[in-house]
C-alpha cells in the first residue's frame, strides 16, 4: 500500500482491475457515503445521546413548523410508517415532538416539533454541520463544486430514466 492509497475495508476491497468503471465508481461514492454515515451517527450518539433517524425525523420537522402527518415523514425519510410511530413515540416522551390528530380524520396524526425539540434541533443541527464540513475538508471548494455538478447531472439522468 502506498502512503497515497488508504487502505480499503469496505465495499471496494473485493474489486479488482477487471471490473468495470461504473462498478467502481458506484462502489466509491457508496463507501464514502457509508463512512460519513457511520462517523455521523457515533458522533450523535456521543455527543447528543440521539440516532441518526430521531435526527433525520426532527430536521423534516424543521422545514414544516406546521408539521407534517406521519405518512409524510414515512416518505420523505424512506421508512417504514412503524419506524416513524416508533421514532415519534420516543421523541413525544422527550417532549421534543407532539402528536395531533386531524380534527376531520382522527386516524391520521400530525407531528410537529415543540419548542424545546425546535430548540434542541438547532443546537444539534449547528454542530452536524460543522462535522460535515470537517469531514469534507479533505477536498478544496472548487473540486467540492465540481463534484456537486458532476453528481448533479447523475441524478438527474437517473430522474430521467426512471420516468421512461
Amino acid at each position: 500500500m502506498n502512503a497515497q492509497e488508504p487502505e480499503i475495508r469496505d465495499l471496494e476491497s473485493r474489486l479488482t482491475d477487471d471490473h468495470h468503471q461504473s462498478l467502481r465508481l458506484w462502489l466509491r461514492m457508496l463507501s464514502c457515503s457509508m463512512m460519513i454515515e457511520r462517523e455521523i451517527r457515533s458522533r450523535l450518539r456521543e455527543q447528543f445521546s440521539i440516532t441518526l433517524p430521531r435526527f433525520d425525523l426532527m430536521a423534516q420537522l424543521e422545514r414544516y413548523p406546521e408539521g407534517l402527518r406521519m405518512g409524510e415523514l414515512s416518505r420523505r425519510m424512506m421508512v417504514t410508517g412503524g419506524n416513524v410511530t416508533g421514532i415519534t413515540d420516543q421523541l413525544e416522551a422527550e417532549g421534543l415532538v407532539i402528536r395531533e390528530a386531524d380534527h376531520l380524520d382522527r386516524r391520521v396524526y400530525t407531528v410537529r416539533l415543540t419548542e424545546q425539540g425546535r430548540q434542541s434541533f438547532h443546537r444539534m443541527a449547528k454542530v452536524h454541520e460543522g462535522w460535515v464540513k470537517e469531514l469534507m475538508s479533505g477536498l478544496p471548494a472548487d473540486e467540492k463544486d465540481q463534484m456537486q455538478n458532476i453528481l448533479t447531472r447523475l441524478k438527474n439522468h437517473l430522474t430521467d430514466a426512471s420516468r421512461d
